[in-house]
């Protein structure tokens, strides 16, 4: 068997994972080989230790094919993968939240002055003020029960073009029920849905306010609907990547191999669709604050995914009224935030740049 293992197919690289040099990121190849194949990478030499064989190689371009090919008594054999650089890469977080919807209700209902009169939204611009934090908030079209979009005013258009710099809003879902919609659902249902969204959003609170989505609710699709995703904007996808007992989770049902590779490290691009995997670094809600900071600590001292912070939590977590209500939880975001913020991690989009940073 011929092979390359390191780098995996897709994954994107920055200062991390090499050294940077004149004309590039050099970076280590390894792989697997037939022992007394005579081996070259890119056309480059080898070093042979068993089957074992390695190489340095200068990326110079965005996306490099690495290709390697070994010659023997059992003839040539070709393997070959596809990385990404990201040559201006820093580090950076992006904090979004997902299944909103009580904070639309609660201004549309109470007709407030401003929106930041819901607590809420106010508890965010507070935190944005205090760090400089960025927030996309992932909407439902309605809560299922009296509320949906096309009540939400658009006399608040202003306010949201003011504040659209650090808060944008996002396609989630139709609605938080059934679980997992779109696990099995049909582009066409995916796109409906995303559509209605969408139209919504820029109709109350205007084009610079709209953000493409990084997380479909619970983060299941079918690979086929995935062109629906990229024809609209969205640029990169968002999970957990958990590997379950009973088959992997939360994964927007990748095969065991990426979904094993992206639980262990922070970005992978899919070629086919254009669109960028990135695993959740930290779920607020389901985090106690004393856990917060070991938990990103470890992420920063872990070279596989230092650069990035994804961040995210749940919005039904912050009302009272709600039977899992967390009482602490602006105190969970503040903690991370604030971490994050004195490390150097500046706040970003992904749907700007490449996953938030300059192309």
């Amino acid at each position: 068997m011929m092979r390359i293992t390191i780098p995996f197919h897709g994954a994107v690289l920055n200062r991390h994972h090499g050294s940077v040099v004149d004309g590039g990121l050099k970076i280590s190849v390894r792989g697997e080989a037939p022992l007394r194949d005579r081996v070259t990478v890119n056309g480059l030499p080898t070093q042979r230790a068993g089957q074992a064989f390695c190489a340095d190689l200068v990326l110079s371009e965005k996306e490099t094919d690495i290709v390697a090919v070994s010659t023997g008594a059992r003839g040539v054999k070709e393997h070959r993968v596809r990385v990404v650089w990201d040559k201006h890469s820093r580090p950076r977080y992006r904090f979004s939240i997902d299944d909103n919807s009580f904070c639309l209700r609660d201004v549309a209902e109470k007709k407030y002055p401003s929106l930041f009169d819901c607590f809420y939204l106010n508890g965010l611009r507070d935190l944005h003020r205090k760090y400089g934090a960025q927030f996309v908030l992932n909407i439902y079209y309605t809560t299922g029960d009296w509320f949906d979009l096309p009540q939400f005013p658009d006399r608040y258009k202003g306010e949201w073009h003011d504040n659209a710099s650090w808060l944008k809003l996002a396609f989630h879902a139709y609605a938080n029920l059934p679980d997992r919609p779109y696990q099995y659902a049909s582009a066409q249902k995916l796109a409906a849905d995303f559509d209605l969204v969408a139209e919504q959003i820029r109709r109350f609170a205007g084009e610079d306010t709209y953000s493409p989505p990084t997380v479909i609710h619970w983060a299941m699709l079918q690979p086929s609907v995935l062109p629906v995703l990229a024809q609209r904007g969205v640029r990169v996808l968002s999970a957990g990547f958990n590997l379950a007992k009973r088959g992997n989770d939360i994964n927007y049902m990748l095969d065991v191999e990426r979904t094993e590779w992206l639980s262990r490290n922070e970005a992978l691009k899919d070629f086919a669709t254009g669109i960028v995997y990135s695993k959740a670094d930290l779920i607020c809600n389901s985090t106690p604050i004393e856990r917060i900071v070991p938990l990103l600590e470890a992420a920063a001292q872990d070279p596989n995914r230092a650069e990035i912070m994804d961040m995210f939590t749940h919005e039904q977590y912050f009302w009272p009224f709600y039977q899992s209500y967390i009482s602490d939880h602006f105190q969970r975001l503040d903690a991370a935030i604030r971490w994050v913020t004195e490390r150097g991690y500046a706040p970003v989009f992904f749907h700007e740049g490449f996953l938030g940073g300059p192309e």
